[in-house]
Protein backbone atom coordinates (compact mmCIF):
# COMPACT_ATOMS: atom_id res chain seq x y z
CA UNK A 1 0.00 0.00 0.00
CA UNK A 2 2.68 2.01 0.09
CA UNK A 3 2.52 3.16 -4.37
CA UNK A 4 -0.91 4.84 -3.00
CA UNK A 5 -0.29 8.41 -4.39
CA UNK A 6 -2.59 11.71 -4.31
CA UNK A 7 -1.73 13.92 -6.72
CA UNK A 8 -3.16 17.47 -6.30
CA UNK A 9 -5.54 18.46 -9.41
CA UNK A 10 -6.58 22.30 -8.36
CA UNK A 11 -7.74 24.19 -5.60
CA UNK A 12 -10.71 25.99 -7.19
CA UNK A 13 -13.83 28.00 -5.61
CA UNK A 14 -12.83 26.80 -2.31
CA UNK A 15 -12.15 23.34 -2.90
CA UNK A 16 -9.50 21.52 -3.30
CA UNK A 17 -9.26 18.86 -5.47
CA UNK A 18 -6.66 15.75 -6.27
CA UNK A 19 -6.10 12.28 -7.83
CA UNK A 20 -5.91 9.34 -5.79
CA UNK A 21 -3.74 6.45 -7.39
CA UNK A 22 -4.51 2.98 -6.14
CA UNK A 23 -2.63 -0.04 -7.09
CA UNK A 24 -4.07 -3.13 -8.30
CA UNK A 25 -2.82 -4.98 -5.91
CA UNK A 26 -4.65 -3.01 -2.92
CA UNK A 27 -6.81 -4.76 -1.26
CA UNK A 28 -9.18 -1.41 -0.22
CA UNK A 29 -9.23 1.68 -0.76
CA UNK A 30 -7.41 3.72 2.27
CA UNK A 31 -9.52 5.52 4.51
CA UNK A 32 -8.22 9.11 4.36
CA UNK A 33 -8.49 12.06 6.56
CA UNK A 34 -8.03 15.19 6.12
CA UNK A 35 -6.82 17.51 9.10
CA UNK A 36 -6.35 21.36 10.09
CA UNK A 37 -4.59 22.08 13.33
CA UNK A 38 -4.27 18.31 14.05
CA UNK A 39 -8.55 18.59 14.34
CA UNK A 40 -10.21 16.57 11.27
CA UNK A 41 -11.94 18.26 8.15
CA UNK A 42 -15.67 16.80 7.14
CA UNK A 43 -16.93 16.36 4.21
CA UNK A 44 -13.93 14.99 1.61
CA UNK A 45 -15.85 13.22 -1.67
CA UNK A 46 -14.20 10.00 -3.13
CA UNK A 47 -15.52 9.13 -6.70
CA UNK A 48 -14.22 6.51 -8.83
CA UNK A 49 -12.91 7.49 -12.55
CA UNK A 50 -15.02 5.42 -14.70
CA UNK A 51 -12.49 5.69 -17.46
CA UNK A 52 -9.01 4.69 -15.87
CA UNK A 53 -8.57 2.00 -13.00
CA UNK A 54 -7.24 2.62 -9.98
CA UNK A 55 -7.43 6.15 -9.75
CA UNK A 56 -10.18 7.83 -7.76
CA UNK A 57 -11.15 12.01 -7.90
CA UNK A 58 -10.93 13.31 -4.12
CA UNK A 59 -12.01 16.44 -3.11
CA UNK A 60 -12.50 18.25 0.20
CA UNK A 61 -14.38 21.68 0.44
CA UNK A 62 -12.01 24.08 2.85
CA UNK A 63 -14.81 25.23 5.44
CA UNK A 64 -14.92 28.92 5.62
CA UNK A 65 -14.51 29.24 9.45
CA UNK A 66 -11.39 27.79 9.05
CA UNK A 67 -9.85 30.56 6.42
CA UNK A 68 -7.84 33.32 8.49
CA UNK A 69 -5.64 35.18 8.61
CA UNK A 70 -1.92 34.12 8.40
CA UNK A 71 -0.92 30.57 7.12
CA UNK A 72 -3.36 27.18 7.29
CA UNK A 73 -2.04 24.44 6.92
CA UNK A 74 -4.19 21.35 5.36
CA UNK A 75 -3.15 17.83 5.51
CA UNK A 76 -4.55 14.73 3.94
CA UNK A 77 -3.40 11.24 5.48
CA UNK A 78 -4.09 7.98 5.22
CA UNK A 79 -5.84 7.05 8.74
CA UNK A 80 -5.10 3.28 8.76
CA UNK A 81 -1.17 3.85 8.16
CA UNK A 82 -0.95 7.73 9.38
CA UNK A 83 0.78 8.24 5.67
CA UNK A 84 0.69 11.73 5.10
CA UNK A 85 -0.40 11.82 1.19
CA UNK A 86 -1.05 15.25 0.39
CA UNK A 87 -0.76 18.76 2.02
CA UNK A 88 -1.69 22.11 1.43
CA UNK A 89 -1.08 25.94 2.40
CA UNK A 90 -3.62 28.88 2.65
CA UNK A 91 -1.93 32.19 3.17
CA UNK A 92 -4.12 35.21 3.56
CA UNK A 93 -4.77 38.94 5.87
CA UNK A 94 -1.68 40.09 7.50
CA UNK A 95 0.92 37.49 6.50
CA UNK A 96 0.69 38.77 2.93
CA UNK A 97 2.24 41.81 4.08
CA UNK A 98 5.99 40.23 3.86
CA UNK A 99 5.20 38.30 0.95
CA UNK A 100 7.52 39.52 -2.21
CA UNK A 101 4.58 39.18 -4.60
CA UNK A 102 2.61 41.69 -2.23
CA UNK A 103 5.95 43.41 -2.18
CA UNK A 104 6.07 43.68 -5.58
CA UNK A 105 2.18 44.49 -6.00
CA UNK A 106 2.72 47.44 -3.72
CA UNK A 107 6.13 48.40 -6.08
CA UNK A 108 4.03 48.68 -9.33
CA UNK A 109 1.26 50.64 -7.84
CA UNK A 110 3.65 52.94 -6.48
CA UNK A 111 5.47 53.06 -10.00
CA UNK A 112 2.44 53.68 -11.41
CA UNK A 113 1.80 56.76 -8.93
CA UNK A 114 5.02 58.36 -9.85
CA UNK A 115 4.76 57.64 -13.53
CA UNK A 116 1.57 59.45 -13.44
CA UNK A 117 2.46 62.32 -11.25
CA UNK A 118 5.91 62.98 -13.67
CA UNK A 119 3.53 63.39 -16.66
CA UNK A 120 1.97 65.67 -15.20
CA UNK A 121 4.39 67.56 -13.70
CA UNK A 122 6.25 66.99 -17.82
CA UNK A 123 2.45 68.87 -19.00
CA UNK A 124 2.43 71.45 -16.20
CA UNK A 125 5.77 72.44 -17.24
CA UNK A 126 5.63 72.64 -20.70
CA UNK A 127 2.43 74.47 -20.96
CA UNK A 128 4.26 77.15 -18.76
Amino acid sequence: MNDIRLVKTRLHAGIWEGELHVPDDARALPDLEVTHLDQPVSGHVLDEDPERAGVWFFRVALPAELISDGVQVFVISNRDTGAKLAHFSIIAGEALADDMRAEMALLRAELDMLKRAFRRHCVDTGAN
